[in-house]
């Protein structure tokens, strides 16, 4: 999602598609204000102070080893558990790690699992690539085990996708107890879990689950990640954390072959973010100001949408909340455009077109009192 400037006495940024005086309740992006330009730019000066021009140059395949060194002393704090450099592989984000997936290890008509509800886009690159996508049901624990059980009778995926902690759409975490029945599952029916983990650190208060990226030693399972969340998403820097015979497989596909390591300029400037400490600094921060703006929100979905039903979450980003009686979420936001409020409908977020009576929203992007005003505005239109 594209950002413009424009003079009008101050320089001010504004979203590309959002009407003037609309609060988009619906967006994913960090605020603006907490995008950290400085740290960026001191972190780019160093580099540049260096001298060394091969920063420039086509990358190796895998990504920068110094960067891949950094990235997994981060990683292994954060797990509390070992990372090796040698499990990693540097991608331009979470959504080019999904596409490189569905290209090496599916093909059109495969069957893959989802969660369901889901985040939206992935099913957009899943589509592009002609996957037949099977929803698994979940509830505020997670995925269902016993719903992929019955699923795992009839059919064979290449893969599951899951976002297995503070998910997009719903918040929910899933629980220890099932992440361990997953682990036997994927091994027993011979599919692998890719484990979407890019909110894994923006935890309010209680740790979650440790992360599938602790398991890569298991040959079924694939982590991806990035610094979207974390830093700043026009980076369009994240990793894939596997067993190393996927990372053989990654790193020897067409696309590095042809193009090199993705990314080798951004890595070198994040790098000295990673090795200045500066990253967790940033994250503590992060978790600071979104914990205090989901108790916003969810203060006022209490005073001006007691008819609905969620849960708080306990990190990430977003709301999964549940309209009364037949509401519908698309025809409630259609209908939002005349009250200046906007959110995300929950028929979105299914691959069959479902969760009709559940709309998405964001508590990052914006200041406590704007959060108030759109929840505000969401119950004048459903007042309507």
């Amino acid at each position: 999602m594209g950002y413009k400037t424009f003079m009008a006495g101050n320089l001010q940024t504004v979203q590309d598609n959002i009407p003037p005086g609309t609060i988009d309740l619906g967006l994913g992006d960090p605020p603006l204000s907490l995008l950290p330009l400085d740290l960026i730019r001191h972190a780019a000066e160093v580099r540049f102070a260096e001298g060394d021009p091969s920063m420039l140059q086509y990358g190796t395949e895998q990504g920068d080893g110094n960067f891949r060194l950094a990235l997994a002393k981060f990683l292994s704090e954060g797990y509390a558990s070992p990372v090796d450099s040698a499990g990693l592989f540097i991608t331009n984000g979470v959504s080019n790690a999904l596409d490189l997936i569905c290209s090496l290890y599916a093909q059109p008509g495969d069957v893959i699992f989802v969660e369901e509800p889901t985040y939206f886009l992935a099913l957009r690159i899943f589509n592009d690539h002609k996957l037949r996508i099977v929803p698994i049901q979940t509830d505020q624990n997670g995925l269902i085990i016993e719903a992929l059980e019955e699923k795992l009778v009839k059919f064979q995926p290449k893969f599951l996708y899951i976002i297995p902690t503070f998910q997009n759409p719903t918040g929910h975490t899933l629980t220890h107890e099932r992440r361990e029945r997953l682990i036997q599952l994927c091994q027993e029916h011979e599919f692998i879990v890719v484990a979407d983990e890019v909110y894994h650190f923006l935890n309010f208060k209680e740790k979650p689950p440790k992360a599938f990226a602790i398991h890569t030693g298991i040959e079924n399972f694939i982590s991806l990640s990035s610094f979207s969340k974390i830093l700043a998403p026009g980076l369009r820097l994240g990793w894939i954390q596997t067993h190393p015979d996927k990372i053989k497989r990654f790193v020897n596909c067409g696309l590095l072959d042809s193009g090199g390591g993705l990314n080798p300029f951004t890595s070198a400037i994040v790098r000295d973010v990673l090795d200045s400490g500066k990253l967790q600094e940033n994250i503590v921060k992060l978790v600071e100001v979104y914990q205090s703006r989901a108790l916003v929100m969810d203060s006022a979905l209490r005073q001006y949408l007691p008819m609905t039903t969620y849960a708080v979450p306990k990190g990430g980003y977003f709301f999964w909340v549940r309209l009364p009686g037949l509401l519908d979420g698309a025809t409630l936001q259609k209908k939002a455009e005349s009250s200046k409020v906007n959110f995300r409908s929950g028929i979105r977020f299914s691959s069959e077109e479902g969760m009709r009576d559940y709309i998405r929203l964001s508590f990052v992007y914006y200041e406590p009192d704007k959060l108030i005003e759109g929840v505000k505005r969401i119950k004048q239109c459903m007042e309507s």
